[in-house]
């Protein structure tokens, strides 16, 4: 594995988001100096935080999986999670309605959620259900290993017996027919495959390899740390504080300075020079290129961009009762969502949306007696001919049309407060095109195809837009992947992590 060069006793971090502290607790674990600059005023980077009038809304991901990540981060540095952390399960993980009327909720463990299927659907979609569970289980168990959780310098490293067993189960067949040869049902087939636009991809183009996400959902369990998913950002944070880590926020570095191809300080925007044996870059990766070392590569400037989304954060004083933690109202089309915001790059025609309750699992994110409600329509991104200046109001009122129209009455005249995020407010926050899902994961954008976390003799790069890709379980390991680029392969991780 190829690692950084010459000396490396001082690593500064740019950027707190969960890949910046995922390596800077790993770094600190192995006796590195380490200081994070941060533009912000807190840590998060994406996992953000907007406290307004006693609301605490989540500015990103609303969904935590696979925490025993966080475990071995915080692990590195001698901290157990469950001295920082409070995760509260969520269930059901998802629930969602469909155009029909029907409702399906989905749950973590099998047999519980083979029984919902039969209730709602019938005994044979049930019966493939748990044929599917195989099916990801074992994609998940050949693909994790070697072709996520480890850096990955060519193609060649991927030649290992897990790639033959990946083939085999047809893990490079396209996620919508790999999925259908199981569930025949659109209502699974759909809450089965929605995660492909996690990757940017319709499940009609991704691979099938992609339904680890729909593993990592629905399989692993979904949590809620209690505060609100910035706790995690928050614990990491503070634990890497703890062991020594600098951290300088409300700072924002504009200049890596080079000598060749060394990084040997970086420059923040009120004048200081802070010097550095090596340097780990955490703000979206073509940002990163551009605005700090002055230069864009080709496998970076060819890139293709996920859809972004029309995030709607509502202080309100209605509850819905009928209602889950998170919610997935599917329209009456499915292939047309995609068709609408990657092929025609339009706004959807019969939207797909997500809405998140967070006070119904921990009603102290909001004022007594008040909800938050976290809306995520999702759009093109900023390769769209749409005038977001223009169209964010109107959008907004069709975005709480759609939402009465899907059963929450009165939504309008409930809400106590609002903060609205299009495109072009993502694009201002630094995340190229204005998505917050990074490049797409087609074939030429992943795994080793995906731009490496290295260059030149001692810079590194974190973050959804190297690899191993999008969603805070893979930000997570692409921390370590950096860290592991300057100390050399952490051997004990294994032991220690879920595997």
């Amino acid at each position: 594995m190829r690692t950084t060069t010459g000396p490396s006793d001082h690593v500064v971090i740019v950027g707190a988001g969960l890949g910046g502290l995922s390596a800077a607790l790993r770094l600190a674990g192995a006796g590195r100096k380490v200081t994070v600059i941060e533009r912000e005023s807190v840590p998060g980077g994406r996992n953000g935080l907007l406290e307004d009038s006693g609301y605490s809304f989540d500015t990103g991901p609303t969904v935590l999986t696979m925490p025993d990540l966080i475990a071995d981060a915080l692990d590195c540095v001698g901290e157990s999670m469950d001295d920082w952390l409070e995760l509260l399960p969520i269930e059901p993980l998802y629930r969602s309605y469909y155009a029909d009327g029907s409702r399906l909720d989905v749950h973590a463990d099998p047999a519980r959620m083979a029984q919902e299927i039969e209730e709602v659907i019938g005994p044979d979609e049930a019966a493939g259900y748990l044929r599917y569970v195989d099916f990801v289980t074992d994609l998940y168990k050949y693909e994790m290993r070697d072709f996520i959780d480890r850096n990955i310098g060519s193609p060649l490293d991927l030649m290992t017996p897990n790639l033959a067993r990946l083939a085999g189960i047809g893990g490079f067949r396209k996620l919508s027919p790999k999925v259908e040869q199981y569930l025949q049902d659109p209502r699974t087939q759909r809450i089965f495959s929605f995660q492909s636009m996690y990757a940017g991809l319709a499940p009609q183009d991704a691979l099938a390899i992609y339904a680890v996400i729909a593993y990592m959902d629905s399989v692993a369990g979904v949590f809620m740390p209690k505060g609100g998913m910035h706790a995690v950002p928050r614990a990491l944070a503070g634990a890497a504080t703890k062991h020594g880590v600098e951290f300088r926020y409300s700072t924002e570095v504009n200049k890596v300075e080079l000598e060749g191809k060394r990084a040997v300080a970086v420059h923040t925007t009120d004048g200081e020079r802070i010097a550095c044996d090596a340097v780990i870059l955490n703000p979206d990766l073509p940002v990163a290129w551009r605005d700090l070392l002055g230069r864009e590569p080709w496998d970076v400037k060819r890139l293709n961009y996920s859809p972004s989304c029309f995030l709607l954060l509502a202080g309100s004083t209605q509850s819905y009762s009928q209602i889950a933690h998170h919610n997935i109202h599917f329209g009456k089309s499915w292939d047309g969502v995609f068709k609408d915001l990657i092929d025609d790059k339009k706004l959807m025609s019969d939207p797909s949306i997500l809405v998140t309750n967070p006070t119904r699992t921990d009603p102290g994110m909001a004022p007594d007696g008040k909800q938050i409600y976290y809306v995520l329509f999702p759009t093109p991104n900023l390769d769209a001919d749409i005038d977001w200046d223009y169209m964010k109001e109107p959008y907004r009122d069709e975005v709480i049309k759609v939402l009465e129209e899907r059963g929450y009455t009165g939504f309008s005249d409930a809400i106590e407060l609002e903060h609205l995020t299009t495109p072009l407010d993502w694009q201002e926050r630094g995340m190229e095109r204005g998505t917050p899902f990074a490049a797409a994961h087609s074939f030429f954008q992943t795994g080793p195809f995906r731009p490496r976390n290295i260059w030149g003799e001692n810079v590194v790069f974190a973050g959804s837009g190297t690899q191993p890709g999008v969603g805070v379980p893979m930000v997570l390991v692409s921390g370590r992947l950096a860290a592991e680029r300057i100390t050399g392969p952490d051997h004990a991780y294994h032991s220690r992590a879920w595997m």
